[in-house]
């Protein structure tokens, strides 16, 4: 068969092709690997020169021809078939438009966010860690001894002992982003100035805790950094936070391994309808008061040293709270549990739009 007759032949059966399952047969049967055309194509090498300059140039030419016409074939198939689809497809202009979907920011979202956006405009930066840690990491290192009743069992979930790490160490779920600031520190060379969102795991549950909760820390390693910083820096944060000048701070002296000295951070409240109203005089109403809402205090010297850093030359301050009982403060929730429930009632009453982005200008709680 010459090549005008298998080019011939091959256009007129492109031509009467009923459907694409038809034409990729075609295909493969003059294109394919073991193709009538990808044979002669093959013959070339044996060819001569003279015969390969009188014959290559018709075997292209035919295999070009053959490859346009399955291309048009091909799309002439598919223009039908959408024609055939937009035929049959109707939309009906005058019934109402479909409910959009609409979504909720969780308020712990929310409140991470906020954090961040005040905290960055104090000039920290968002650390974060596993919250799978080991043992050195979440408690040793923090100078929390061995008798310590959070490394008890009934306070922490730890992994069995066939899991330990590499060090022989035990692995658990943190109970504090306190590791955090560890990793921070052994991998950061100082000043260090960050905040540590995120969650963490203690076996405990009732109104106000729940066996998962989320936690925020800071930290602060320097020089000549002292206890002002920290009251500066945590009035500062409140202030922005619950966005109101007139939030009042009381600190007491309190104990925590990892701070020296340390003090328990509280924020006065009024009463107002009978709901408790963060800021203004806690003396005024008759029923306001003060309220814990931050751990914090200078961080121990052997904290430093375990992390490879000179006390004597650097000094820090650290802080920690509750994400979770802070939404409730701010946004007058009373049960922490209704946060995990997954009640789209709840999500709905409480959850944010997803354009209300916290800024400081427009507003940390827009």
């Amino acid at each position: 068969m010459t090549i005008e007759t298998m080019g011939s032949e091959a256009l007129a059966r492109i031509a009467a092709a009923q459907d694409a399952t038809a034409l990729e047969s075609l295909r493969v049967e003059f294109l394919g690997k073991q193709g009538s055309i990808s044979g002669l194509l093959k013959t070339l090498g044996k060819m001569t020169p003279e015969e390969r300059q009188s014959e290559g140039p018709k075997i292209q030419a035919l295999r070009e021809t053959v490859q346009t016409a399955l291309t048009e074939r091909k799309d002439a198939f598919e223009a039908a078939a959408l024609e055939a689809q937009l035929a049959s497809e109707t939309l009906d202009l005058t019934l109402p438009a479909p409910q959009a979907p609409a979504g909720s920011v969780h308020p712990v979202s929310q409140v991470m966010d906020e954090l961040a956006e005040v905290f960055a405009d104090m000039g920290f930066a968002v650390a974060t860690g596993p919250e799978i840690e080991d043992d050195w990491r979440n408690f040793t290192a923090l100078n929390i001894p061995e008798t310590h009743p959070a490394r008890a069992m009934h306070d922490t979930f730890y992994f069995p002992d066939q899991m330990r790490n590499a060090d022989g160490q035990k692995m658990l779920l943190r109970t504090h982003t306190s590791p955090v600031q560890i990793r921070t520190m052994m991998n950061q060379e100082p000043p260090i100035r960050i905040i540590a969102p995120g969650r963490v795991y203690r076996s405990d549950s009732d109104a106000t805790h729940t066996p998962m909760f989320h936690q925020i820390e800071g930290l602060v390693i320097d020089k000549g950094i002292n206890l002002g910083h920290l009251k500066w820096t945590l009035e500062t944060f409140l202030r922005a936070f619950f966005e109101r000048d007139d939030v009042v701070l009381r600190l007491r002296p309190s104990y925590f391994p990892f701070t020296e000295p340390s003090v328990e951070v509280d924020v006065g409240y009024t009463v107002i309808n009978g709901k408790r109203v963060i800021g203004g005089d806690p003396n005024a109403s008759e029923n306001g008061g003060w309220m814990e809402v931050l751990g914090s205090g200078m961080v121990n010297r052997k904290v430093i040293e375990a992390c490879n850093l000179d006390p004597d030359e650097w000094q820090g301050f650290a802080f920690g709270t509750g994400v979770d009982r802070l939404a409730m403060l701010k946004y007058g929730m009373d049960d922490l549990r209704a946060f995990f429930d997954g009640d789209i009632r709840w999500l709905k009453h409480y959850g944010f739009a997803a354009l209300d982005v916290p800024t400081l200008s427009g507003g940390v709680g827009a």
